[in-house]
């Protein structure tokens, strides 16, 4: 059966984001509004829900998380259900079946819409540009995961890229603040935007001037080595989790040692790779190998990080947490990501043990 509740004004009944989303809510007192994010014009839309409406449907029985912010108004009353008791509730009246293909085929033709206008406005604009397009409004909706993943596939496909630069720096803060407030949280980050114009130039526009690239990526307009074309492939297969297949890229990249600064990036994901195969013991003596032949590796932090997870995962806690402190020693900033996971994982432990 289902259960009636009551909600204060101001209070939350879910947010945008929620994994768990297994509820169906109908108003039968009060007020409720939902809070979402235009697709097209990325403002925030408020939609009031009237007595007798039901909300929270489609993410329920989608099974996706939760697309809004369902938001008390003024005190409200209620009543909710399971799936299953909302399934067996609409079955029974044919009045709500046909109310709800009405809301479903109108969202449907909006949001249809919508992507239509945005397709025609991309139209004018390269793939690579409307990459990192993506990546900014994720990013600028505190969608994290998502920011994160679009800003790595982007560096992976335009390594030398017009926008790498950027792009680079909005991986780093989506990376930051998916570890401190998670999705959908925390206050809203600066994004670092792409050079003057970039975002306007058609397909074929000349590149904008290449600025001094770091050690991690070649300089706009510098063609590709196949040794890096090789180690970019290997990351796509690792970003897809096809760890056996992308630890046996980087490998040979490493044994073909060709490019003295693919080699060091291609070894240090040969341990990523052995330890997301769950390979701890391989983990802990490949990262251990890496420290002493590459003492000043650019991602030795991550290397340290790797160790105290492949040390937490076989039981060994002191030596985890002995890694753990070592980079929080190392890394000054504070809202550095590496930092931020170290500092994570050992409260986890120290918290584990005392609990």
């Amino acid at each position: 059966m289902p259960k009636a509740a009551n909600y204060r004004a101001n209070s939350v009944i879910y947010f945008q984001g929620d994994v768990i989303s297994d509820k169906i809510y109908i108003l039968q007192s009060g007020q409720v509004v939902v809070n979402y994010t235009d697709i097209e014009t990325g403002k925030d839309l408020r939609e009031v829900i009237q007595t007798g409406e039901f909300f929270g449907v489609k993410s329920a029985l989608g099974k996706y998380p939760r697309e809004e912010n369902a938001v008390v108004v003024s005190d409200a009353q209620v009543l909710i259900f399971t799936v299953p008791e909302f399934e067996q509730f609409v079955s029974a009246n044919t009045r709500i079946i046909l109310k709800m293909l009405r809301v479903f085929s109108n969202q449907l033709r909006r949001i249809h819409k919508q992507v239509e206008n945005l397709m025609e406005k991309s139209e004018a604009l390269s793939p690579e540009i409307g990459l990192f397009r993506t990546g900014e409004y994720y990013l600028k909706n505190r969608m994290y995961s998502q920011a994160k993943y679009v800003f790595s596939r982007y560096l992976t496909y335009y390594p030398a890229g017009k926008l790498a630069d950027a792009a680079s720096k909005n991986l780093e803060t989506s990376e930051s603040c998916m570890v401190k407030f998670g999705d959908g949280k925390g206050p809203s980050p600066s994004v670092a935007g792409p050079p003057a114009g970039t975002l306007s130039a058609h397909p074929g526009a000349g590149a904008a001037p290449a600025k001094p690239a770091d050690t991690l990526r070649p300089q706009a307009g510098q063609a590709l080595s196949d040794t890096a074309k090789e180690y970019y492939n290997a990351v796509s297969l690792f970003s897809q989790e096809k760890y056996k297949e992308a630890l046996g890229e980087f490998k040979r990249i490493v044994e073909a040692n060709q490019d003295p600064e693919y080699v060091v990036k291609a070894a240090f994901d040969m341990g990523r790779s052995v330890f997301m195969l769950g390979q701890f013991d391989a983990a802990i003596a490949h990262f251990t190998r890496m420290v002493q032949t590459y003492p000043k590796h650019p991602d030795l932090a991550d290397i340290l990080y790797y160790l105290g997870q492949s040390y937490a995962k076989k039981g060994d806690v002191e030596r985890a947490k002995g890694f753990f402190r070592k980079i929080l020693t190392m890394e000054k900033d504070e809202d550095n990501s590496t930092f931020l996971r170290a500092k994570k994982a050992l409260r986890g432990l120290e918290e584990a043990q005392n609990g």
